[in-house]
């Protein structure tokens, strides 16, 4: 985890949520050269959580941040 911190220049808990969106679990790990699984035993800890919804064609879906 150290190791990714140092080489992407940003903390894991800012760095996932914007990988997984973005790329997916896989990718993530592949592009952080991890396994899936540590990709996903780093979100448990860290509490990150991946949830999907439906929108229809003329829906949005607005994500915020509570401080």
């Amino acid at each position: 985890m150290l190791r990714v911190e140092k080489q992407m220049g940003q903390p894991i808990e800012n760095l996932l949520p914007q990988m997984i969106n973005e790329h997916g679990v896989k990718e993530t790990g592949r592009q952080l050269g991890v396994s899936t699984a540590t990709v996903g035993y780093w979100m448990l800890k860290m509490g990150i959580e991946i949830r999907r919804i439906a929108v229809a064609p003329e829906e949005a879906v607005i994500v915020t941040r509570s401080a």
